[in-house]
């Protein structure tokens, strides 16, 4: 059904295709159109938190946890909304989501658009999803980036009552300068500072909220060690590898390889998968890295388990393939 459904939204601009579904995906479940799943097929172990299977849904697709519930019956066995920021914003100019299906791949230079942290707290009051729920955290445009840590803290006060994870986000190509937080100090600062609030928040919450961060797949080894040293030495609880790249020289001479923005889905697999395995290598089980990057079948995600992901994440593909994707990936990880 998802195939013949594609072909009519593979005619539309990506970002009204993109609402379009979400909407008819929401729709769809408030009808109880969605067969129901059942979710634990494999069950994991992921940052202290039970996953009832290894495949969740990557941040980017529901940014303002508006279909978390529809989300949430498609088989995943976790999700993960965002990038979300304390203030709303609008994102870059449109247009700024192109799909490149000559080669499975998916440009976006979104730029944090979203609604902010207080519509998406609301949201998720309204949901009722009872699933392993990540949030993903960013930081204002308009926020100088010496001042970064000021956001990243007011989206961790604000959401850790409602999150079994959280993600740093420092690794977006789309928010200016926001890749220069993933250097040494200016990591090791900023994870500091969000551990600290981590332990006090566990205090006045009674729970313990684990916090990964998510890296760009356009590190050299130099780098990847460094990343792996400083989220050792902070005590991260994760790391999500990798975000989209800035690399489209694997998109040859197609007229969309001059795009400003991120390249995701197939495209991207090679580099995210050696950034993974390089990372596995030099964090040598210190914390566990969920992997996610060019999944566009089920073997791409064993692929990733077996270079030292501890679990995947999905969403260029999900355009592609649509859900039966989740149920290839879960058959393809038994």
């Amino acid at each position: 059904m998802y195939s013949l459904a594609r072909n009519f939204l593979f005619k539309l601009d990506a970002e009204k295709a993109h609402h379009l579904t979400l909407d008819s995906l929401k729709t769809v479940h408030r009808l109880g159109l969605i067969p129901i799943t059942d979710h634990r097929t494999r069950p994991t172990k992921l940052m202290g938190l039970n996953l009832p299977n290894p495949v969740g849904l990557a941040a980017g697709l529901d940014k303002n946890g508006a279909y978390i519930d529809a989300l949430g019956a498609l088989g995943f066995g976790f999700i993960e909304i965002g990038t979300v920021t304390p203030k709303a914003q609008p994102g870059n100019p449109q247009p700024r989501l192109f799909r490149v299906p000559e080669h499975s791949g998916i440009i976006n230079r979104m730029g944090f658009n979203n609604d902010g942290i207080d519509a998406m707290i609301k949201n998720i009051e309204a949901s009722s999803y009872q699933g392993i729920l990540g949030i993903n955290i960013g930081k204002n445009a308009v926020t100088p980036i010496e001042q970064a840590v000021d956001d990243y803290l007011v989206c961790l006060e604000k959401s850790y009552a409602y999150a079994g994870y959280i993600t740093v986000n420092i690794s977006s190509p789309n928010t200016k300068n926001l890749r220069a937080l993933q250097g040494g100090d200016e990591l090791s600062a900023l994870l500091e500072a969000l551990k600290n609030k981590q332990a006090q928040l566990a205090a006045a919450h009674g729970k313990y909220v684990p916090l990964a961060v998510k890296i760009a797949p356009d590190l050299d080894e130099a780098q990847i060690a460094d990343i792996a040293h400083v989220v050792k030495s902070v005590e991260m609880d994760g790391i999500i590898a990798t975000n989209t790249t800035i690399d489209k020289s694997s998109l040859g001479s197609h007229p969309l390889a001059g795009e400003q923005g991120g390249l995701s889905g197939l495209p991207g697999r090679d580099k995210s998968n050696q950034v993974l395995k390089l990372l596995a290598e030099h964090l040598d089980g210190a914390l566990p890295v969920i992997g996610v990057g060019g999944i566009m079948e089920g073997r791409d995600a064993a692929e990733k388990i077996r270079l030292g992901a501890s679990a995947v994440q999905v969403y260029s593909g999900l355009v592609y393939r649509g859900p039966a994707l989740i149920k290839e990936c879960l058959q393809a990880l038994r």
